[in-house]
């Protein structure tokens, strides 16, 4: 066990970091083909292929999830994935061809750095080039590149962020892991005390200014300042599940933003959580959907306390313990 996303046995995960202009991609593979469900909940969600995670559409298991910078620029990172998968085999065999099913969701990070340079097909096949089943890295790489938190004053008022992972094990020995990359609107909070570990700052105090709080106070926000956002979350568990049991624990884990971002799924935010279930071991949903949810408060914190500032911004690696 090595406490990340990979710990499920059948995935590869994969970054691709341009670090130079601030975006990056990160892909999930699931070569021999996963069972997967969705939670959406946010309002500004950039996504491709999510008609593929319904209960109701014939696609039985998707073949990989792309996670890109970007805003919807970055959704053609998929192509990349696609193509990818399709020179080696994997993908739904129609009459004529194969087709890769790869589901993409986006993070808005084009106010870190370069805002003309996004994900693109070819970001989006490096990062399968580097897509391994040993630990995860994590921090400011992949699509967590260019991830931010705390923008409800514009971007100079920024933290830095990234990705994050963590895992669970059921009492049966089920295995639950999460991988999340966090670009929230708002704070990021421990999960044991509710503390801000990250957020949006002073950029002359160093005070965090607590963006609920403030919300709650204002007599209007400053929309002309505020930066979006967008969480995106995995979960995988080799537990056996249907489409729609995936889709439950999906929504159950999405209980672990709720625990640690604040607020969390604001409208400047379009978050998604995302289940994979490659296993054959039987699973009871609500003790997976617990565990998710403990895995992904984890892994949002992970995400914060991993992260580098890239020059750019304070990550919370630079703020006085």
């Amino acid at each position: 066990m090595n406490g990340t996303l990979t710990d499920v046995a059948g995935i590869k995960v994969g970054h691709y970091s341009d670090v130079e202009h601030g975006t990056g991609v990160t892909v999930v593979l699931t070569e021999a083909g996963a069972v997967a469900g969705v939670d959406v909940c946010g309002t500004a969600t950039g996504s491709r292929e999510f008609l593929t995670l319904d209960p109701q559409h014939s696609a039985k298991v998707i073949h990989g999830l792309c996670l890109a910078g970007g805003s919807a620029f970055g959704l053609a990172a998929a192509d990349g994935v696609m193509k990818f998968l399709e020179e080696r085999g994997i993908g739904y065999q129609t009459s004529v061809a194969l087709v890769p099913i790869v589901p993409a969701a986006i993070i808005f990070d084009l106010s870190f750095k370069d805002p003309k340079v996004r994900p693109d097909a070819g970001m989006g096949y490096r990062a399968c080039l580097s897509a391994s089943a040993g630990p995860v890295e994590e921090g400011s790489v992949g699509v967590g590149t260019g991830a931010t938190v705390g923008k409800l004053f514009g971007p100079a008022w920024a933290m830095k962020s990234g990705v994050g992972c963590a895992g669970r094990v059921s009492g049966s020995g089920v295995t639950v892991a999460a991988l999340a990359v966090v670009n929230n609107f708002g704070d990021v909070l421990d999960r044991r005390t509710g503390k801000i570990l990250a957020g949006c700052r002073n950029p002359q105090t160093g005070e965090f200014l607590d963006v609920a709080r403030r919300i709650a106070e204002m007599k209007e926000l400053p929309e002309a300042l505020v930066q979006r956002g967008t969480n995106l979350v995995v979960v995988a568990t080799d537990a056996q599940l249907t489409k729609p049991q995936a889709s439950k624990v999906a929504r159950m884990a999405t209980a672990g933003m709720d625990r640690t971002l604040s607020p969390a799924h604001a409208t400047f935010d379009g978050d998604v959580t995302f289940c994979l279930s490659l296993g054959t071991r039987p699973g009871e949903v609500n003790q997976l959907g617990v565990l998710a949810a403990e895995a992904v408060a984890e892994a949002i914190n992970r995400a914060v306390e991993k992260a580098d500032g890239l020059g750019v911004l304070p990550a919370g690696k630079d703020l006085p313990s």
